[in-house]
């Protein structure tokens, strides 16, 4: 068992939102979110009990990835308004005692920021070595087997200076080369931009990328590839992503926000835990939060996550702070991923684990992925590699405010459909229904936000068997059980090595709420119960 920490900083209490500014709330009717829709929707955020916003990109970009591609990293597009606009947001957000993180995407530009058209007008250019450029193979062709995520090679041919440069997804996005001096400076001073402007801190995107072998060496064949797996997935990255290096980058991030007060590192980072941890680094130097997705990618099975808390509890380093996210704009929701009747338990899981919980815009509604007719795919990496069930629109549909037309988001035409049911999955229809999941959520939050043990308290699993989880958080005489059942049977649990007895303060099903509970508890199907087993 962890030791808690005495020093709680903004991030290790708080709840973390992600908003996707494209689908949260258009005011200008192009169909698009905008950073005023964002301002707008501020007192709702408030409401819920949410500490900090994380922003998705609304750099200028020619959108081949929807801002994970920037052509400025210092500007805000006019899709989603002005600086001004932004430094509006900012002032808002801390005059309602919440944080902004910003998103950053140093591993890769857009061909079109002006370090890459430098870079690729003549091999003599002082940016050429900002990028990734290589000449062909000896026997021509790419200079190695690396390949895109979003489909084909990573290698992209340029005719006018007769070289190869690598993109880790889109040809339109390169990769940056993070072993020059320079690039390391341009960015550490694109930090200080937005950290000098107020900003509370980064989520770094794909921050497990950006140093490769420096030898090119192959990737290894992926003795675990089999049809229907994305293509990306025949060779093992192992010298493409997360190269020893690669933490030296990540440390000097942090000194950077080191510089100011309170500002945190968060690390976009796919990677089993053992591998994961280390992005903490040695003495804690490196990311304050190495995103972990294990309730994103492992199976709804009680056992097994289970056992993943176990591992990742062990494993973190010394004095290093947890966290867990549940969705984002990468992966389908929570709700399609394990069922309408599981999506309140998955809420009382993240809400209730020790560590920083990351929720998307929209699961606290119990949003679906939206079904794109083919005409309307937006994705690129769907168009790419058409089939596989890879696309991220389904995922990204606009936010469902209310039963108007298009979900009161815009007034115009919405860039992605929304949802079928948004008549009555939307905000204030369920701010109407005591039973609905927003209602839900909001208890939740409520209770987390206000009760020590539950934001910064110790953890202790607790023996169970088939589809029940159960653990304990406990902060100095206050003592919560939280008993989840992840199946749709009834199911009994008995706790045999401590004292449970309390009263259930929340509940998935509200007739079990205010009821005694001892150590012997039955669980109805897709039921989970938050009790309070104070010490007196």
């Amino acid at each position: 068992m962890k030791r808690t920490k005495t020093n709680h900083l903004w991030w290790h209490k708080g709840i973390i939102y992600q908003v996707y500014p494209r689908s949260f709330m258009d005011t200008d009717n192009d169909g698009i979110g905008d950073l005023q829709g964002v301002l707008r929707k501020l007192d709702y955020l408030q409401e819920l009990g949410i500490r900090a916003v994380w922003l998705s990109p609304v750099y200028p970009s020619p959108m081949a990835d929807f801002g994970y591609d920037i052509s400025d990293y210092k500007d805000i597009h006019p899709l989603f308004g002005t600086m001004k606009d932004f430094d509006q947001l900012l002032e808002q957000i801390h005059a309602k005692d919440m944080k902004l993180i910003m998103d950053l995407v140093p591993n890769h530009t857009s061909e079109e920021h002006p370090w890459f058209t430098e870079s690729r007008s003549s091999r003599d250019n002082s940016k050429r070595d900002w990028y990734l450029w290589y000449d062909p193979a000896p026997g021509g062709g790419p200079p190695n087997n690396w390949l895109s995520a979003f489909g084909g090679s990573g290698w992209e041919w340029d005719e006018s200076t007769g070289q190869y440069y690598f993109h880790s997804y889109l040809k339109e996005q390169p990769d940056l080369n993070w072993r020059n001096p320079q690039v390391q400076k341009e960015m550490h001073d694109t930090m200080r931009f937005w950290l000098d402007k107020g900003v509370d801190g980064f989520r770094v995107d794909v921050m497990w990328h950006m140093i490769k072998d420096k030898r090119l060496r192959n990737n290894p064949p992926n003795p675990a590839f089999t049809k229907g797996m994305s293509p990306y997935m025949r060779f093992l990255p192992t010298y493409s992503v997360d190269q020893p290096e690669v933490h030296d980058i990540v440390a000097g991030m942090r000194k950077v926000t080191n510089e100011y007060q309170e500002r945190v590192l968060i690390g976009e980072i796919y990677l089993p835990v053992k591998s994961l941890v280390t992005y903490y680094g040695d003495n804690n130097e490196e990311a304050h939060l190495p995103f972990n997705f294990q309730l994103i990618t492992l199976p709804w099975d009680a056992r097994e996550i289970a056992a993943a808390i176990d591992q990742y509890e062990g494993a973190l380093p010394e004095g290093a702070w947890p966290n867990w996210v549940l969705g984002n704009h990468d992966k389908h929701r929570i709700a399609t991923r394990v069922g309408a009747k599981q999506a309140k338990i998955a809420a009382m899981l993240l809400l209730t684990l020790r560590g920083t919980p990351t929720m998307y815009y929209g699961d606290e509604l119990g949003m679906k992925n939206v079904f794109i007719p083919r005409k309307k795919i937006q994705d690129p990496h769907e168009k790419n590699i058409p089939g596989l069930g890879l696309g991220r629109d389904p995922e990204r549909t606009p936010m469902q405010w209310n039963a108007e037309d298009h979900a009161g988001f815009t007034n115009g035409t919405p860039w992605l459909p929304l949802g079928r049911n948004y008549q009555k999955v939307n905000v204030s229809v369920q701010l109407e229904d005591e039973d609905s999941m927003l209602r839900f959520y909001k208890r939740l939050i409520k209770l987390r936000n206000t009760t020590p043990a539950l934001n910064a308290g110790n953890f202790r699993p607790l023996e169970a068997e088939g589809n029940i989880l159960a653990y304990i958080r406990r902060q100095g005489k206050q003592k919560w059980l939280v008993a989840l059942n992840l199946g749709s049977r009834r199911q009994s649990l008995e706790i045999n090595d401590i004292e449970v007895n309390g009263k259930v303060a929340l509940g998935t099903h509200p007739d079990k709420e205010g009821a005694e509970v001892s150590n012997k508890i039955t669980l109805r199907g897709n039921e989970g119960i938050l009790v309070n087993c104070q010490d007196h």
